[in-house]
């Protein structure tokens, strides 16, 4: 029985053989490896599918509560323009897809809440690679209102691929968007072309956590991007703290900012490079130009160290903020405040003499490290800073300021023993630019620097000029003083009038300074660079420069129609203000003349 069993088996294995069906391949036969399906192509045309992502809870508008069932995330994408996304927060609240791999997104789709087109207007739609968006990066933002019931389409220039991309909803306006679309291919890409709101660079800020910035002294671990040259140009921070700044300017709705690189870089071409840097808010100047035009006159007087200024465009995690200025932070750096950086075991002989960077600052005892002259003016010490200066140049640096301050006191006709401490060409090409701007703030803050055995201070660099051109109600318009604005009881002093004294000793008592201010502003007017004609020129490429940004800025922040902080008025349009600005140059250069003889 066994025997016929076995013959059975053979003859079966020798039939499946025969017929081409056996599961084993012949000894010597090669093996042929299985071949994966290939995924199908992606339309370009098909919106891309995901999984929906985005704020958790929507609002209820009947009850006003929050929901996860009524107005969800989920409506953006049912093709249904009577349905809608309303996040229950009003703000920082966004909704969008994972692709699960990387796409390059090449369009995108929107269509806003029926009745409500403007609620998509600044809009920002962004791309990232980590789920948190803490490295995302803007890819488009929505410049106008709208039509509802319609889907309106945007092309997208970038080329790094993103797994996931969202639409981040505008400042306080629940989102309120019906539909989102997405378009584009599968793809790793590249940064060969990445986007930019405007012709002005671009600053992206993504805080630890999308933590908003609501402090000066706590800094907020950050990952940020600095775009320029048309989307070619790519700086990448990824462990870059980021706080508050300013005085008076902190209080404004709109924030300035203040950039600690973990290492020193080099942004935009700037001269210096550097850890530290600044986001200058212009809240209170409608022309967003007027420290820019100061700078400009600053440079053109040649004064030693003129900041780095750019324009720019800022988005903070994933909200568009306005236009700003990215400028230098006033330090001891290469490129900045060239002198020597001194060490704490500097305490001695020629090494304690300096450098030294001082700040005659009217916000001095709301820092850590200042003092009050003999005679009672504001200074902040500002390098070596507060964590490493050591008590022997705390003395040295007041002392030797209070040795200048009693020279200057004592100047008269042609005692020039004042200028043995105070560098004279620095501090009256300080005093050019601050009168030739109307700077109301000119001395409520003044940067000075002593070099390593330099006898004398330096003044500058110049600094703050939102309130100069006509722009502050204390002085406006400037052209009813006879007299320059610092004497002025309407001017603004570190120290008041002794700080008012200071300057008129000099300006007024000094036959010295007289005559080298004559020499330094004729020279000046003679080869052309200061003239009414160039300055204006220079305000109007400058107008032309944001005439975008500045668009946008107003729509995010509605103020033209508004006198805020010292603004002598509103004139309910940008280059209404601007025009103001020329004005005041027409008038103030032939004065400027008429004063210095």
């Amino acid at each position: 029985m066994k025997k016929n069993l076995i013959i059975i088996a053979l003859i079966l294995v020798s039939v499946l053989a025969a017929c081409g069906k056996s599961d084993t391949p012949p000894t010597n036969a090669p093996v042929t490896p299985p071949v994966d399906k290939p995924e199908p192509e992606i339309d370009p045309t098909i919106p891309l599918k995901g999984e929906i992502i985005g704020a958790r809870y929507s609002v209820d508008y009947s009850t006003g509560e929050r929901s996860t069932t009524v107005n969800t995330k989920q409506n953006v994408f049912d093709g249904d323009f009577n349905t809608f996304f309303a996040s229950y927060d009003r703000s920082g609240t966004w909704v969008g897809l994972d692709l699960g791999t990387k796409h390059i997104i090449t369009k995108v789709g929107y269509s806003p809440r029926k009745n409500q087109p403007k609620r998509v207007c600044l809009a920002v739609i962004e791309g990232a690679n980590k789920s948190d968006f803490s490295d995302a990066m803007p890819i488009y933002l929505i410049p106008d209102k709208a039509n509802e019931g319609v889907m309106t389409y945007a092309e997208v220039n970038c080329s790094r691929g993103f797994r996931y991309v969202r639409y981040v909803t505008p400042n306080d306006v629940r989102c309120n968007l019906a539909e989102l679309e997405f378009y584009g291919v599968k793809g790793e890409g590249d940064d060969s072309q990445l986007y930019q709101i405007t012709n002005l660079p671009l600053v992206v800020i993504n805080t630890a956590n999308s933590a908003d910035i609501v402090s000066k002294e706590v800094e907020i671990p950050s990952t940020v991007y600095i775009i320029g040259e048309d989307g070619k140009y790519l700086l990448t921070g990824e462990q870059t703290a980021v706080r508050g700044r300013g005085n008076a300017s902190w209080n404004f709705p709109k924030k300035p900012y203040r950039l600690k690189f973990d290492k020193k870089v080099n942004l935009l071409n700037a001269p210096a490079k550097a850890k530290k840097w600044t986001l200058i808010n212009n809240y209170g100047d409608k022309t967003l130009m007027r420290n820019m035009l100061a700078f400009e006159i600053s440079r053109r007087l040649a004064v030693h160290y003129t900041p780095y200024c750019q324009p720019v465009d800022v988005v903070l995690n994933g909200e568009y903020r306005g236009c700003y200025q990215l400028c230098d932070q006033i330090e001891v750096a290469e490129g900045r405040v060239d002198i020597t950086e001194m060490e704490a075991e500097d305490i001695s002989g020629e090494n304690l003499t300096g450098g030294y960077l001082v700040e005659i600052d009217a916000y001095a005892n709301q820092e850590a490290s200042y003092f009050n002259s003999a005679r009672a003016i504001p200074v902040t010490i500002k390098s070596p800073d507060e964590e490493d200066i050591v008590p022997q140049q705390s003395r040295y640096i007041e002392t030797y300021f209070n040795k200048m301050e009693s020279a200057v006191f004592a100047a008269s006709g042609t005692n020039s023993e004042y200028t043995k401490y105070l560098d004279l060409d620095s501090f009256l090409r300080h005093f050019i630019v601050g009168e030739l701007s109307g700077n109301t703030d000119t001395y409520w803050s003044v940067y000075m620097s002593k070099e390593r055995n330099d006898d004398k201070f330096m003044t500058g660099p110049v600094w703050d000029f939102d309130l100069a051109f006509d722009n502050d109600n204390r002085t406006y318009p400037v052209d009813q003083f006879t007299d320059f604005l610092y004497a002025t009881n309407n001017a603004s002093h570190a120290g008041g009038a002794v700080m008012q004294q200071f300057v008129s000793s000099i300006i007024k008592n000094s036959s010295v300074a007289q005559t080298r201010l004559s020499e330094l502003w004729r020279a000046a007017r003679s080869n052309g660079s200061i003239s009414v004609e160039s300055l204006i020129d220079y305000v109007d490429k400058t107008e032309q420069q944001l005439s975008q940004s500045q668009r946008l800025n107003f729509l995010r922040w509605p103020i033209l129609d508004s006198k805020v902080h010292q603004n002598p008025q509103a004139l309910g349009s940008y280059s209404a203000e601007v025009e103001t600005v020329r004005k005041y140059l027409r008038k103030r250069v032939p004065f400027m003349d008429s004063k210095i003889k």
